[in-house]
């Protein structure tokens, strides 16, 4: 029996069966993609095969577009853009790996849901896993945000790749001040899988894309189940699990609310900016010359040497406790600082915040220039860094620009 990848078939082996589509073979072994979403390797010797479809999934299809865009005048418009991620994924056949392939488009066509909650216009700015995120790419994001506010939409859904989300959603926090919602959605499991997040996730962001909130924010799974998802500010979110769909968690701040999914209500838990408030603002500059290093024990201090020999403007320390290296590193970054580099300390503790004034090393990382990143998280100081050397050159303008609340990236109180 000749079989093609995109067959479905069942193989019966030691007393089991495998149900699932033909992918390509790894080595000698056949490798199935079943219901579940998983893959399975079989050793075909001794195995029972049976071909239950011929290609039901072939190499060649490809997604069909369907006209989607829905022109309801009397439903919000919201603009949904895709820079790719798992959430505008799909299962390559060709080489039975997870690719980013889809359209904003076809993630509409996919769920037909959000037919009843506003009217839509796609927009694809690139179409990328988010490891290969890039800072110059946010700008470009930025200003397509930008331009699609100014053309009248009501609401913007980003649809992300999940690893780096918190990075691109900190980024446009800094540089967007926007009148509307701009909600970014990603899932953490492939729409082809029955456990995909991907529908909940888009049809929740799509009402906060609607609602009054008119804050860059991100909204995942707020709980293991299909019951609700939460509304996180994008300035201090954070992806803390690798594959759990209740992954996100707001660190130092609280989130802003829920979307309950069975009723499809927003409940709020704390203050946020209402739509209109904000006139539409954009600043795009930034410069990626910076770096976050992690503090170890036994660190060699010699490392900053590199930033300066290689021209960096700004280095993110994450450092230990409440803010702090060995003492070794004080006299190097008092060079660094005085190379002109602006030097910012950070906890890799990630709750709670930087206090350079308890112990000696952290009053003496203060005398050599350091400045606390007071309860930011770490990748967030980095953005915020790279957003203010964009801007300015003068260290005391930078120094001010870090030391603002911007979007609620630090707060000045802590609380439990």
């Amino acid at each position: 029996m000749e079989l093609e990848t995109g067959d479905k078939i069942r193989v019966k082996k030691n007393g089991f069966i495998y149900e699932g589509v033909l992918m390509p073979k790894s080595a000698d072994h056949l490798v199935i993609k079943m219901a579940s979403g998983y893959n399975v390797g079989i050793n075909p010797e001794d195995s029972l095969i049976e071909l239950i479809e011929k290609n039901s999934i072939s190499p060649s299809d490809s997604p069909k577009k369907k006209d989607v865009c829905k022109t309801n005048k009397e439903l919000p418009q919201v603009s949904i853009i895709s820079t790719g991620g798992t959430i505008s994924s799909k299962i390559d056949y060709r080489t039975g790996a997870v690719s980013s392939q889809f359209s904003a488009d076809e993630i509409l066509s996919s769920i037909p849901e959000l037919e009843d909650i506003a009217w839509f216009s796609g927009r694809v700015v690139y179409n990328i896993l988010s490891e290969n995120m890039k800072p110059e790419y946010w700008s470009q994001l930025a200003t397509a945000v930008y331009e699609e506010i100014k053309k009248g939409a009501d609401g913007i859904i980003i649809a992300h790749g999940t690893d780096t989300m918190m990075y691109t959603a900190s980024a446009l926090s800094f540089m967007i001040e926007t009148p509307v919602p701009i909600v970014f959605v990603g899932s953490q499991r492939s729409a082809d899988r029955p456990s995909s997040d991907n529908i909940m996730n888009v049809i929740s962001a799509a009402k906060v894309a609607t609602s009054e909130i008119a804050e860059v924010c991100v909204v995942m799974h707020d709980s293991i189940s299909d019951d609700k998802c939460g509304i996180y500010r994008a300035s201090c979110v954070r992806k803390m699990h690798t594959s759990r769909r209740d992954a996100f968690f707001n660190i130092n701040n609280t989130k802003i609310g829920y979307v309950n999914y069975s009723n499809q209500k927003i409940d709020t838990i704390s203050d946020y900016n209402k739509k209109g408030c904000n006139a539409l603002k954009l600043n795009t500059a930034i410069d990626s010359k910076c770096a976050l290093l992690k503090y170890y024990p036994g660190a060699e201090p010699n490392i900053l040497s590199y930033y300066v020999d290689e021209g960096y403007r700004g280095i993110v320390i994450e450092g230990t406790g409440l803010g702090h290296v060995s003492t070794e590193w004080v006299p190097y970054i008092k060079q660094v600082v005085e190379s002109g580099i602006v030097v910012v300390i950070t906890s890799q503790c990630l709750y709670g915040r930087v206090c350079d004034r308890v112990y000696d090393t952290g009053r003496d990382l203060i005398q050599a220039g350091a400045i606390e990143g007071k309860n930011m998280l770490p990748e967030v100081a980095l953005v915020k860094l790279m957003c203010a050397l964009g801007q300015y050159d003068e260290r005391n303008k930078v120094i001010e620009f870090m030391n603002t609340n911007i979007s609620g990236e630090f707060s000045l109180r802590s609380l439990l």
